[in-house]
């Protein structure tokens, strides 16, 4: 579990992350140590171009690869990524073939969870860990190469990235893609071309989203 380089000066592995470390230690969690920061492995902070963040990673195990919405390719859609795949299609017209967000990851899509962690079978049982301060802090790092799209998704994320986003920046703020909510505003909302239209405007290289 060793921070990845290229964000390992951030306070927060100095600050809070040894004594996370020895509480997970000392119990079972997911996605497993190899993939705990694997949203930070994918990508350096000067290329994330997109912030997409979720709240903690899914509690069954074999389900979740240390990306936010991201499942493993042979794991069933999760409602709510099959809502993201749905609108996906609607504004695109096509979506990836498995819910492995991976490819998202590496063009620069940050899919980062405010816990990194989470207990099999309990959902959001680490969630007042201190996991939400290198949320911030990464996003901040980011920030500091150049100007980022943020896609937030309902609440929780809006309120975890609080003052952090500028006029530079783009924001696309609706609700969460939950069966519960995506109809409030979530589906028709056409997230994945506006950002790339950003992109494009900017001279940068759009995402490919449905590859």
């Amino acid at each position: 579990m060793t921070p990845p380089s290229d964000w390992a000066h951030l306070p927060f592995f100095r600050d809070d992350w040894p004594a996370i470390r020895d509480r997970l230690a000392d119990t079972a969690f997911l996605p497993g140590p190899d993939r705990i920061f694997a949203a930070l492995q994918a990508t350096s902070p000067r290329d994330v171009r997109v912030v997409i963040l979720g709240q903690d990673p899914y509690p069954t195990p074999g389900h979740a690869n240390g990306l936010a919405f991201s499942v493993t390719p042979d794991t069933p859609l999760p409602r709510s990524l099959r809502n993201i795949f749905a609108e996906l299609r609607d504004d695109l017209g096509d979506a990836p073939a498995t819910g492995d967000l991976s490819h998202w990851a590496r063009q620069g899509v940050l899919l980062l969870n405010t816990a990194l962690s989470v207990m099999p079978g309990q959902a959001g049982a680490h969630a007042g860990w201190g996991w939400e301060r290198l949320a911030r802090q990464a996003v901040a790092e980011a920030q500091s190469h150049g100007p980022l799209a943020f896609l937030l998704w309902g609440n929780h994320a809006r309120k975890a990235v609080a003052g952090l986003p500028r006029a530079q920046d783009l924001v696309i703020a609706t609700a969460h893609p939950s069966p519960l909510s995506a109809r409030r505003g979530f589906f028709g909302s056409r997230p994945f071309s506006r950002i790339n239209d950003w992109l494009t405007d900017q001279g940068r290289a759009p995402i490919d989203w449905t590859g």
